[in-house]
């Protein structure tokens, strides 16, 4: 019988105190105990609505089961048919907005924590599991996977269990795309995306770094060369910029830089390591998404006394996950909502001295449905900041469309793509923010899945001619 508490079993988290003076993971998993409590909470209903709500159709109520059974290494073994990256996902997907929010438990009272049994499946197998990961032969054809984010690497494995030959090739010295760059460590770990990097490695998969592409190779270089197919999966990592006075200012940052400065260049260990970053005593984030969310609890933990989220509009239309704007709320951040900057004023050598704010008032809906924030007359004021990071969204790099020939573009950058990931391009395909903009991790893999299964078709059918 199912157990039937209202609530989610909590999960154990560093005191707000505590961790806003250190980068070790916040949220700190499940115990076995907890793990199968939370699980008994699942009614394994017959329709299954929370698999349909999984962006690549993880079988939850079986991998859940086997939690209650406690046959923890089956659960991860189940939930690896559909997901090859559980223990990023179970971090970091916003279960919330899809499988949870389909969960029948939240009609009354809180959803089954999938998201936490996932990540506690994943976690156990890293911990305690043996098992090696087999390759399979290869079938003798090759593809190329460009970047080396979710999409890519989900597009990658999913490519190898088929047996093709697939090279991923990164532009930057460490393969992992935005889950290396721009989730901060308190949030997934670094060595947790390596691990699931290297089950990739042992499937075959061959990674590149240092991989330019557009620059080192073109995109049509890499068909020339024998590449069957080309999987593009570059991100999201052209900064958005408000076009207010003062943003060329030092001391102003774009969330995307200001991020992989901390994360993959560790600027949080300087001195040790040679990357500074400083921010003063008081820095603003302007944003209200995870990026902003994520920079500002990176400023906080860098010292900075006084961390401010600077969001036009009020909470409620926030896209951050709920999760991490209670977080940041309980590590001290100040939320100054409804508030827009003007300018970002500086000093006569070129430091940023502060930002000119003006309070906003919501209006009318837009065309997304989310209220209009609109100024309100004689309401300007200033903070007093050193630093200002802009974390208002980002675009796909141009670098791709502007040297591969005849691959269509949308008129803000992305890469024009369909259900499946097939581009313009004969034998080119594309997923994740390369195409969608900025989104999430699983959206991302979501994509990723879909274009390997278009990709072996497509060489199977020129195979067949």
């Amino acid at each position: 019988m199912a157990n039937m508490r209202l609530d989610k079993v909590s999960m154990p988290v560093q005191e707000p105190m505590e961790r806003n003076h250190n980068f070790k993971e916040v949220a700190l998993g499940y115990t076995e105990e907890m793990a199968i409590e939370e699980a008994t909470r699942c009614l394994n209903c017959k329709n299954r609505p929370c698999v349909s709500g999984c962006p690549v159709n993880v079988q939850i109520p079986d991998f859940i089961q086997l939690i209650v059974e406690g046959n923890f290494e089956g659960a991860y073994q189940k939930i690896q048919e559909n997901n090859g990256l559980p223990a990023i996902c179970g971090r970091v997907c916003p279960q919330e907005n899809q499988c949870e929010k389909l969960c029948v438990r939240g009609i009354k009272g809180e959803s089954v924590g999938i998201g936490r049994l996932e990540r506690f499946a994943a976690d156990w197998h890293l911990e305690h599991s043996a098992a090696q990961v087999v390759s399979v032969p290869s079938n003798g054809h090759r593809v190329a996977v460009v970047g080396s984010g979710p999409s890519s690497l989900t597009c990658a494995g999913d490519l190898a269990k088929l047996g093709y030959s697939v090279t991923v090739l990164e532009a930057f010295h460490v393969a992992g795309g935005v889950l290396m760059y721009g989730i901060p460590e308190f949030r997934l770990p670094k060595a947790i995306v390596q691990k699931e990097i290297a089950g990739l490695k042992a499937l075959g998969v061959t990674i590149e770094t240092n991989m330019v592409v557009g620059k080192i190779f073109s995109v049509d270089e890499l068909l020339a060369d024998g590449y069957e197919a080309v999987f593009i999966g570059t991100g999201a990592g052209l900064p958005s910029f408000m076009g207010i006075e003062g943003e060329d200012l030092n001391g102003v940052y774009s969330a995307n830089e200001f991020l992989t400065r901390i994360n993959l260049m560790k600027a949080y260990r300087f001195p040790e390591m040679d990357t500074p970053i400083s921010i003063g005593r008081n820095v603003a984030v302007v944003g209200g998404g995870n990026v902003a969310m994520d920079a500002a609890r990176c400023a906080k933990r860098l010292g900075a006394e006084n961390v401010y989220i600077v969001y036009r509009r009020s909470e409620a239309e926030m896209p951050a996950r709920r999760e991490e704007i209670h977080h940041a709320k309980e590590e001290g951040i100040d939320f100054k909502l409804l508030t827009n900057p003007r300018a970002i004023l500086g000093d006569e050598c070129g430091f940023v001295q502060g930002l000119s704010c003006i309070e906003m008032e919501l209006g009318e809906p837009d065309a997304g449905g989310r209220c209009r924030p609109v100024p309100k007359a004689g309401s300007e004021f200033c903070l007093d900041v050193e630093t200002v990071v802009m974390a208002i969204g980002q675009s796909p790099n141009p670098l791709i469309k502007q040297t591969t020939q005849g691959l269509d573009t949308e008129t803000w950058g992305g890469i024009k793509a369909d259900e499946n990931g097939r581009t313009s391009k004969e034998g080119v395909y594309a997923g994740g923010d390369a195409v969608t903009g900025a989104a999430t991790v699983i959206l991302a893999m979501g994509a990723g899945k879909k274009a390997a299964v278009a990709i072996h078709q497509y060489i199977q059918k020129k195979l067949a001619l």
